[in-house]
């Protein structure tokens, strides 16, 4: 049964109650039958859970393999088990900081329950009592008043200027006037959420008046219960970063057990053909070298890198008042093509404000709206408190110097009528300092100017003429085209005060003042940073509760569309289907008297196209939405608990060019993890290539804990710093990168193979003169001196070639930014790696014997050749345009 479309009595009797409310007895039998009016709590992880799946990631279990093979090596080799502490300690910092930043959906289940109202005033047994709120029934009659929470949905049966703020369900910024009247459907099919006059709904809040509802409808059956089933119904996604990751993860999986079997098999079959045959220490000696080739292949710091400098660009964001709740959500910004936002509270202030006037005094017609209100002026913060639309009544008043406590010592209230929805007007009286009394009347237009016999002009209240009520009519219609609500204001002089206050004596006779138009504007800053998000090849599109009219003129005054015709109703989006919908979405840029349903609707639409979309919004309506998009967006002023607990990000200051900003910064991240990527895959192949060649020659290069030693010492540091790197000067004038696109796209994969296969021709020259200097004889055959000097060029040269990262096509030379933490990483990793081989108890823990000067200096020259020979291939690269 649609309650919103049947009468009161039509209600009553379907529910099978009256106006005195239920039996006890009947409220029990319909509590067991229905159950609790609360929301299902979501299913909840255990701790343990959480950690392990953080350890399922297949970068994790890559990092396992390698301890794993790292303590078998250690086990054969009598050596410490450093590494293996090493590498767990990486494993086990990675998956808490997981746990810690991810927080889950039941978390926003939990703050939907928050929102439902703890205590009601319930009608049972013919009396008013006050019970919990989990304990209302549909069929109970329930009384409100302002200031009271909406405890369950309800048809209204008794409405006294009732009015009642849904913005954080609808997304209206206005409280609506609520009435008892059946809805008129005027031949739409059905009638939205928001145009739902006689019906409250849970999590509402009553700002004035009062009444009382029957009660249709107690927890998940709620329409703010369908929004907490929406939840648990909608999918955590992988971000294009991981999935990214976890392709190349089992990318290197495949390769690392590859190698390892084709080493271990021509190691095998070498062995065979020599005079000994296959023996046991043969075997052992052949499986370390398919265990060297492992290491070198895994890059054991790629995951704590990413985590690590997706974690300093959180803080960073944080700084610039985006708050980051999930890590991956970083990266997930710099790709973001599509920002769905809410209107209200999110492109504009969710303050009604007074913008323009049409009257004759100005100072009288804000002096009699300012009177003709109940709401007031706080003396703490200066503003007015109250219902949204007289306060910025008061607001503007105050704005010219009309402070309403001053005025209310100068014209004292003595009577009123209060506002009334069927009027449409409410009148104050007041004394006056000589002892006279003065009427304001403030209400809508029409009705007012209705009861309008003069007008006050030039300073004086002349006779209202049909060419006056024209012009003012005509004012009215020019505001109200610019999605403006005007309130007529009046004015009528008693010399005593009337006997009868009553409504239909006093709003006769009026005098007109003038008309007053406001808005929820919006916010100053968005305006530039639309602007900048058209630049960044970023797409607006404004989602609202709000009337089409109001949507059309706030996104044409933000250059969100140019006319009425990009924009859509969500009752004309029921009438399209999910197909027609996606091939029609790119017509439409602003959506307008939406429904939490139509939001997931359009996000989806825009995912099904392949476009990574952001939604942005406070209210509790638009929790499923940001859920469901890619990169969810909370309002941390004004956002309910629901939408902050479901959003990837929390603006804590509301504001939203702090997105556009975050959208940089996640561009910068994306663009610094891809350089550190092919920097670590880049060194790990020149490990896998030496390893591979002098074991086909037939001697050992390298041991497994040496290459343990780069990957997670020499390597990490670097990789960190290049995370560090600025953002390049036009990376918002770029489109947005194609979330489809490979890791190796770009000529990535080409950048990783050459510089992995110069930096093996280095490492294996030094090699080589190593064993010269050492032997005097050209030859690859085992030589301490070769290793010693090929461990410090291969820790070296990667270190250099950190350098040549920093812009991956632009020369480092004409780089206008430094990066100290790069530089500070050169330093630390080669005095570690000079450490190792000078200090007498390491250089023996790890094999290595004493070189002189010049063996020292000709590894590092070696090394430093990385840059020259990268500048050159760099020059080549931008004049071929690859």
């Amino acid at each position: 049964m649609k309650e919103y479309l049947s009468s009161i009595q039509d209600v009553l009797n379907e529910k099978k109650t009256s106006e005195e409310g239920l039996s006890s007895q009947e409220a029990a039998s319909r509590l067991e039958k229905f159950g609790h009016n609360k929301l299902k709590e979501g299913k909840k992880d255990s701790l343990l859970k959480r950690f392990l799946d953080e350890l399922a990631d297949p970068m994790i279990i890559i990092l396992i393999v390698a301890a794993v093979i790292s303590g078998i090596t250690a086990y054969y080799e009598g050596e410490s088990f450093t590494d293996v502490i090493i590498i767990m300690a990486v494993v086990v910092i990675n998956a808490v900081l997981g746990v810690v930043q991810e927080s889950k959906a039941e978390a926003a289940i939990a703050a939907l329950q928050e929102i439902a109202a703890a205590t009601s005033k319930v009608m049972r047994d013919g009396k008013l009592v006050t019970l919990k709120s989990e304990e209302l029934v549909p069929g109970d009659v329930v009384i409100l008043e302002a200031g009271d929470s909406v405890p369950a949905d309800g048809r209204i049966i008794e409405c006294a200027s009732m009015k009642i703020e849904e913005a954080a369900l609808t997304g209206e910024s206005v409280p609506v006037d609520k009435i008892i009247q059946v809805l008129n459907l005027g031949g739409e099919k059905d009638v939205p959420l928001g145009d739902r006059k006689n019906m409250v709904y849970m999590g509402s809040t009553v700002v004035y008046g009062r009444g009382k509802a029957v009660i249709t409808a107690t927890g998940m059956d709620t329409e703010m219960g369908k929004i907490a089933d929406a939840l648990a119904q909608a999918k955590d996604e992988e971000t294009p970063l991981q999935i990214k990751l976890n392709q190349l993860s089992k990318f290197l999986t495949v390769l690392v057990v590859g190698i390892c079997v084709v080493i271990f098999a021509v190691g095998l079959l070498r062995a065979q053909g020599s005079s000994g045959g296959i023996t046991g220490d043969t075997i052992l000696s052949t499986f370390m070298v398919a265990v060297s080739l492992a290491v070198a292949a895994i890059p054991e710091g790629l995951a704590a890198v990413v985590t690590i400098v997706l974690s300093i660009g959180v803080t960073n964001m944080s700084k610039r008042n985006a708050i980051i709740r999930k890590l991956t959500a970083v990266e997930t910004l710099g790709c973001t093509q599509i920002i769905c936002s809410d209107k209200t509270g999110t492109l504009t202030q969710n303050k009604m404000t007074v913008v323009e006037h049409v009257a004759d005094d100005e100072k009288m017609l804000e002096i009699a709206m300012a009177l003709c209100s109940d709401a007031s002026l706080s003396p703490d913060s200066g503003e007015a408190v109250g219902e949204p639309t007289e306060c910025a009544l008061v607001n503007d008043a105050a704005k010219n110097g009309l402070p309403k406590d001053q005025l209310e010592s100068e014209y004292v209230r003595v009577a009123e009528a209060p506002f009334d929805s069927m009027r449409k007007m409410m009148t104050t009286i007041h004394k006056t300092a000589d002892g006279s009394f003065i009427q304001f009347t403030k209400g809508a237009p029409d009705e007012v100017l209705k009861r309008c016999t003069r007008a006050y002009i030039g300073g004086q209240a002349v006779e209202m003429t049909e060419e006056i009520r024209s012009s003012i009519l005509k004012s009215n219609k020019a505001m109200a085209d610019k999605a403006l609500r005007v309130l007529c204001g009046s004015m009528r002089e008693w010399k005593v005060l009337p006997e009868n206050t009553d409504a239909s004596n006093l709003e006769q006779d009026l005098i007109y003042l003038g008309l007053s138009g406001m808005i929820d504007p919006v916010r100053p800053e968005v305006k530039a940073a639309i602007v900048e998000c058209r630049e960044a090849g970023i797409r607006p599109i404004m989602i609202t509760g709000d009337h089409k009219d109001t949507a059309v003129a706030i996104a044409k005054e933000l250059g969100i569309i140019e006319d009425a015709s990009q924009a859509i109703t969500g009752a004309q989006l029921n009438e399209i289907s999910d197909e027609q919908f996606k091939t029609d979405i790119e017509k439409y840029s602003v959506y307008a008297r939406v429904q939490p349903e139509h939001k997931v609707r359009i996000v989806n639409a825009w995912k099904a196209k392949g476009r990574i979309t952001a939604m942005t919004g406070d209210g509790v309506n638009d929790a499923p939405s940001i859920k469901s998009a890619d990169i969810g967006v909370g309002m941390g002023i004004t956002g309910t608990d629901v939408t902050k607990n479901v959003a990837d990000m929390v603006l804590a200051d509301d504001n939203f060019a702090t997105i556009v900003s975050a959208v940089e910064e996640g561009r910068r991240i994306y663009a610094n993890i891809r350089k550190a990527i092919q920097f670590l895959l880049a060194s790990n192949l020149a490990e896998v290539l030496a390893i591979f060649f002098a074991t086909l020659i037939g001697f050992t290069i390298l041991e497994p804990v040496h290459l343990l030693w780069i990957n997670l010492i020499t390597d990490c540091f670097p990789a960190l710093a290049l995370g560090m790197e600025k953002s390049e000067a036009d990376i918002m004038k770029q489109a947005p990168r194609d979330p489809r696109e490979g890791i190796f796209a770009g000529g990535m994969g080409f950048d990783v193979f050459f510089q992995g296969f110069v930096v093996t021709v280095l490492v294996m020259i030094s090699y080589i003169v190593g064993h010269y200097i050492e032997s005097g004889v050209w030859e690859f055959v085992n030589s301490p001196d070769g290793t010693t000097m090929a461990f410090l060029t291969l820790s070296m040269v990667e270190i250099c070639h950190s350098l040549n990262m920093r812009s991956r096509r632009g020369s480092i030379f004409t780089m206008k930014t430094g990066n100290a933490f790069l530089y500070g990483a050169m330093i630390v990793s080669l005095v570690l790696t000079t450490a190792v081989i000078e200090v007498p108890f390491l250089a023996k823990a790890f094999e290595f014997t004493p070189i002189d000067l010049h063996e020292y200096a000709i590894a590092l020259g070696l090394a430093v050749m990385i840059i020259p020979i990268m500048e050159v291939v760099k020059f080549i690269q931008r004049k071929l345009g690859v």
